[in-house]
């Protein structure tokens, strides 16, 4: 799903972004669980790098810099994702990719290449054009293979004077350990519940909404957000899934289906051992299948989350997927 965008960054962002700007360094790995707002955190930090008026808690929001930023035309700033996350996030492809992908060449891909590496790296050796310096803004980290992340570990390391680089991660275990030693570290910060709901509720979302779509997420409240379209029916999966009622889950892609069917199997298994349920109310829970069977079901839907991004038929791959759940959670213990 593609990442929320604020101007005016949620306060734990905020709080984060003043900390980190009081700290001098050329390059950050900003890290945790997905949904902590690792985009939405180094775009504050970038906003404010370059803003024209800057204060000790980030960006103005109203000079050049910053609007030039949410147009996406900054000469000073060069962000670096996976061209399907540039296309959802309204980031312009240079325009040899551009065309490629409109002439159907190729796919927009879903990895941080080479090429597009080679191109910031070009980037960070030019003359900065508003005099404020230039960043480099890398997300999600862990989506550069192997040859992008060794282009960029010489720059990281003997970087020209002026530019800066944020990486933000989602899992930043996944990137080499000499990407990682390049970079000052930082832990996503989780905020606190009452936080996140009145958050959320600015967002629009109502009172019971934000209390649902939290739970879901696991207290991710920018996953939150993105669970909110389905929260209507997010208590009602539980049992729709032990009938066998592949409806429930009609125009979700197969990572979210996978995402809800393990969040089941997990609760499942957490009030089998007499624990609270994470992700659904306990009143949408009751104890279903036995430890052998919510094991088994556990550890496939893991290997299936390894080859998500095989082109699956998608109606067919949900309804095999929620017969293998059916079957989970009917077998007696």
């Amino acid at each position: 799903m593609s990442q929320v965008i604020s101007i005016h960054p949620p306060p734990w962002i905020a709080d984060q972004t003043r900390c980190l700007l009081a700290k001098r360094g050329h390059a950050w790995l900003l890290s945790g669980p997905s949904g902590l707002g690792q985009y939405e955190l180094a775009l504050s930090l970038v906003r404010a790098w370059l803003c024209d008026c800057p204060s000790v808690d980030g960006a103005c929001g109203a000079c050049k810099s910053c609007h030039a930023i949410d147009v996406r035309t900054h000469a000073d700033l060069f962000v670096l994702l996976p061209e399907t996350e540039m296309l959802a996030l309204s980031w312009p492809l240079n325009e040899k990719a551009q065309d490629e992908i409109d002439s159907k060449k190729r796919k927009p891909s879903k990895e941080i290449r080479v090429e597009a590496m080679r191109d910031a790296l070009e980037f960070s050796q030019r003359t900065s054009s508003r005099g404020r310096g230039k960043v480099v803004l890398i997300f999600p980290a862990e989506r550069m293979n192997v040859f992008t992340a060794n282009a960029l570990l010489k720059t990281l390391e003997e970087p020209p004077g002026d530019v800066k680089f944020v990486l933000a991660s989602d899992a930043a275990h996944l990137l080499l350990p000499t990407i990682r030693s390049r970079c000052l570290g930082h832990n996503m910060l989780w905020p606190d519940s009452c936080s996140a709901t009145s958050w959320l509720q600015d967002q629009g979302l109502s009172n019971a909404q934000a209390q649902t779509m939290l739970q879901a997420s696991g207290g991710r409240v920018h996953g939150a957000l993105h669970f909110a379209e389905i929260s209507s029916v997010w208590g009602q999966l539980p049992n729709a899934v032990q009938r066998g009622d592949v409806r429930v889950f009609k125009d979700w892609g197969l990572p979210q289906t996978v995402d809800a069917l393990h969040k089941i199997c997990h609760d499942q298994l957490a009030l089998l051992s007499g624990a609270t349920p994470r992700f659904f109310a306990a009143t949408d829970m009751q104890k279903m299948g036995s430890w052998e069977s919510l094991t088994l079901w556990s550890k496939s839907l893991a290997k299936i989350m390894r080859s998500i991004e095989h082109p699956y038929n998608i109606g067919l791959m949900q309804e095999a997927l929620v017969c293998q759940a059916q079957i989970a959670l009917n077998s007696k213990p």
